[in-house]
């Protein structure tokens, strides 16, 4: 039985990986979301030379997959865990020789690109830990090119509060908050898409449901 203080420790880890159990947490993340982040992905629109950011990239296994779906892309990826900023660096040190990507660490609030710099945003599983999400979701407008978009994905509140290490540093969502979200925006919802996988839990012990949901977002 997983006590509190692992509870604890693990959601920590999710919020921000760091040494030897960040790179296990990395692993058991990119395994249990690569649903959630192919679907962000395939639901971007991606165009011949768009340029894309990320936003809590995790290890970043999934880059290749984002890099072949069209021609000429690049890629940016933010992130406020110095590990995973490490752990990306190394599974992609190819596409990051051929100037293709590029990560960087930032502090959770500033997105550091001027304006109107990228064509596609997206995010998963990052939104529960955002400090000032009006802020944030005000910067990525900035940085997003006229007409370009973002897409937001992330795990229903009825699901998410189910799993108990949520009830540590987590914001939940759902529909409805994430609309109130947006409409503090510009920003205008041109699509939501939901779906319900069963994967394996974050604390090891078995299999749970989870519904989860990109909103896709127009500058």
């Amino acid at each position: 039985m997983i006590t509190d203080k692992e509870l604890q420790e693990l959601a920590s880890q999710l919020k921000c990986p760091s040494g030897i159990k960040g790179v296990e947490v990395a692993e058991l993340m990119h395994e249990t979301n690569i649903t959630m982040t192919l679907h962000a992905i395939d639901r971007l629109k991606l165009l011949d030379n768009d340029s894309i950011l990320e936003l809590g990239h995790g290890n970043c296994a999934h880059l290749s997959y984002v890099l072949q779906q069209k021609q000429n892309l690049t890629y940016r990826g933010l992130e406020v865990s110095e590990l995973m900023n490490k752990e990306a660096k190394r599974i992609n040190r190819q596409f990051v020789d051929r100037q293709q990507a590029a990560f960087l660490l930032y502090d959770g609030l500033n997105i550091p690109f001027t304006d109107s710099y990228f064509d596609r945003v997206f995010t998963v599983n990052t939104i529960y830990f955002w400090t000032d999400p009006k802020f944030l979701i005000s910067e990525l407008y900035r940085v997003i090119k006229p007409k370009g978009m973002l897409n937001i994905t992330f795990g229903q509140q009825c699901c998410m509060e189910q799993q108990p290490l949520t009830q540590y540093g987590f914001t939940l969502y759902n529909n409805e908050k994430i609309e109130q979200l947006i409409d503090t925006t510009p920003f205008k919802i041109v699509g939501s898409e939901t779906q319900t996988e069963t994967v394996k839990s974050k604390t090891g012990d078995g299999l749970v449901d989870r519904k989860f949901t990109t909103f896709m977002l127009e500058k």
